[in-house]
């Protein structure tokens, strides 16, 4: 689906998993910008050693390039100058989920953390688990595991552990963003009555 694509800019880079999906998108060659209002450490620091410099508030001309695909935050709303300019000029985007979906879960066998509390420690605990056991999985982790190092790792291990939480997937899509990862396997830690 996104095998054209060669330049990917980031609306709402800041948070953990747009700028770990980033970097990575980065090292497998991809031109790779983005912006957001107030970022700061841990994510702006990983940004800037990743090389990846973030534009400052959201404007029509941090688009002007016309990437080849614009992925936009689950933060972002309508009336996101960005976002409106991707869509008045039928810019190709997609969701963090969906970009996961098609670049790296496709093919993988995806063990998705799910509940309401727990979702990181857990995520981490068996990404690594699985690293001490010689598989080299992927995972997506919705920190910064000290451990790694980074919050997300591409590999070409058919595992592929993944944090996944309920929230919406972006203002155009309204699922869970777990839906979009394609899970062979669930846990559940625990449930409560939240984010209702």
């Amino acid at each position: 689906m996104f095998s054209d694509v060669r330049s990917v800019h980031f609306v709402g880079i800041g948070g953990t998993a747009m700028a770990s999906v980033a970097a990575a998108l980065k090292h497998r060659g991809l031109a790779v910008t983005g912006s957001d209002q107030g970022v700061y450490p841990p994510m702006s620091t990983f940004l800037a050693e990743q090389g990846i410099e973030v534009m400052s508030g959201y404007a029509e001309q941090n688009l002007a390039l016309k990437p080849d695909l614009v992925v936009i935050g689950n933060a972002i709303s309508r009336g996101n100058p960005e976002a409106e300019f991707a869509l008045d000029h039928k810019l190709r985007y997609c969701s963090l989920p969906e970009l996961l979906k098609e670049f790296f879960l496709r093919g993988k066998r995806s063990i998705v953390v799910a509940g309401t509390h727990g979702k990181t420690t857990t995520t981490s605990l068996l990404a690594w688990v699985f690293e001490h056991s010689g598989l080299n999985p992927g995972f997506l982790i919705g920190g910064l595991p000290a451990n790694f190092g980074q919050g997300a790792r591409f590999t070409d291990s058919p595992w592929f552990i993944l944090e996944g939480d309920e929230y919406d997937t972006a203002f155009f899509d309204k699922r869970s963003k777990f839906v979009h990862y394609l899970p062979e396997v669930a846990v559940l830690n625990n449930l409560e009555f939240d984010h209702a």
